[in-house]
């Protein structure tokens, strides 16, 4: 057998063992497509919306703008943390009505959120039911408040994670690129293609902290915030397991996001992302496999946060190996007159293995669209045609950010808690208001009490 012959089998073989290996999850996108449930709330609960904001002056109005407009009459208040009580968000959120809470020793967000907590007295903190964290340059849908308090009928979840829409979509075109809107849709990848199965299977979700909603309860269990990693969500889903602390998406509560334009701003947001997992994984995933252990097997929750995604990378792997064995090969039969070898080798062990890795991720990308369909709707078809042709390079971009990740985190370097460059927009909060026109709306008749989402 040439060397030639034995990649490819190799490669065909280690392919289809990754491809039946991730086939439960394959299934499980299916999810996507079911109607979520929905309840309303028989009581109007006290929650509080909770916002870092370092030198948000420049962004924060649309976000009060759009809490004016919110259509729920129950109790909840706002609460803004800066880092310089100089920083002229304290003005403008004082003018909201807000409560200002200055921490001026903050390195991260998990600072700013034990500091909020910790500055509430046990009254204060005992009259609220939950508390949601928004960055400041979100922006909410005027139901988003009344849809909490519905999802907060859920009694028997801790977190509750609300679906997210792109908010370069209210600005003009110049507020978009192929990168933006990339980064959007991994909202829809994440939530809709993973946390609906994730909740039939009863597996902690993969948790964002913007819009993330937690209970009172759940604040008092933990004693305030403990985590100090740059990926303080991605910890408490970790936590989560050790702990026990139940998660829900709740898709009707919208709000909308700004995504990083350029490329670079993009990278480093992902690297920082990657770079707070890795932390994490150090940090946890020993005490998981402990616990596991001791009680003598690993349930499927476990299962899915330590290895559930082994078999991409495998995947990624193989074809990552083959593809360079296909170069050195064709190089090799090239120098020795071998034409057939030669051409097949970049064929078979160059183009096919590329091909079928884009077109895998194509699918993947176009079935998430289509689970968030309503998010990209207000964006062109070219735009749409374009982030999706451009998807699977935005996704393979990934492995250099692990990479560099891994070396980061090997080297104890520590990337800063930085801000992202924001984008400026004249009425994001009306453009909010028309939008929600359009969003998809309950279904009581359609909606079971069984929790498939």
């Amino acid at each position: 057998m040439t060397l030639y012959g034995g990649f490819l089998i190799a490669y065909i073989v280690l392919s289809v063992v990754a491809v039946v290996l991730y086939f439960p999850r394959l299934i499980g996108f299916l999810c996507a497509f079911k109607k979520p449930p929905y309840r309303r709330a028989k009581e109007k609960r006290k929650i509080g919306i909770v916002i870092p904001a370092r030198n948000e002056s420049g962004v924060i109005g649309d976000l009060f703008a759009s809490i004016r407009r919110q259509d729920y009459d129950g109790p909840f208040d706002v609460n803004v943390i800066v880092k310089d009580e100089n920083d002229p968000t304290v003005r403008i959120a004082e003018e909201m009505g807000a409560r200002v809470l200055v921490v001026p020793e903050q390195t991260c967000k998990g600072d700013v959120l034990d500091a909020f907590f910790h500055s509430l007295t046990p009254e204060e903190l005992a009259s609220y039911d939950a508390f949601v964290i928004v960055d400041a340059d979100g922006v909410l849908s005027p139901s988003y408040m009344r849809e909490l308090n519905n999802a907060l009928e859920w009694e028997e979840y801790d977190i509750f994670l609300t679906r997210k829409y792109m908010k370069n979509c209210l600005g003009d075109r110049t507020k978009r690129t192929v990168f933006s809107n990339n980064s959007a849709l991994t909202w829809a990848m994440l939530d809709d293609l993973g946390n609906r199965w994730r909740i039939e299977k009863d597996i902690p979700l993969a948790l964002t902290g913007q819009g993330m909603m937690i209970r009172r309860s759940l604040v008092e269990k933990i004693g305030g915030w403990p985590y100090r990693s740059l990926t303080e969500d991605y910890e408490l889903r970790l936590d989560s397991l050790l702990k026990g602390f139940k998660s829900f998406y709740y898709p009707y509560a919208v709000l909308y996001t700004e995504e990083a334009v350029g490329h670079r701003d993009n990278y480093n947001r992902r690297l920082r992302w990657l770079t707070g997992y890795v932390q994490c994984d150090e940090k946890y995933k020993k005490r998981i496999q402990e616990q596991a252990k001791l009680r003598g097997k690993m349930n499927k929750a476990e299962r899915e946060c330590l290895y559930g995604v082994y078999p991409l990378a495998m995947f990624a792997a193989v074809t990552i190996v083959t593809m360079l064995a296909g170069c050195a090969l064709a190089v090799f039969y090239a120098t020795q007159g071998a034409t057939e070898l030669w051409v097949k080798s970049l064929i078979f062990l160059v183009g096919m293995p590329f091909g079928i890795m884009y077109l895998l991720l194509f699918t993947y990308s176009t079935l998430a669209m289509i689970a968030s369909r309503e998010a990209f709707e207000v964006i062109s078809v070219g735009e749409r045609i374009a982030m999706l042709f451009f998807s699977p390079f935005y996704l393979l971009e990934y492995l250099p950010i692990f990479i560099q990740s891994r070396i980061r985190a090997k080297k104890h370097s520590r990337l800063a808690w930085e801000q992202s460059e924001r984008q400026h927009y004249e009425s994001a909060a009306d453009e909010a208001e028309k939008a929600s026109a359009a969003l998809e709306k309950p279904d009581d008749d359609a909606a079971p009490e069984k929790q498939s989402a």
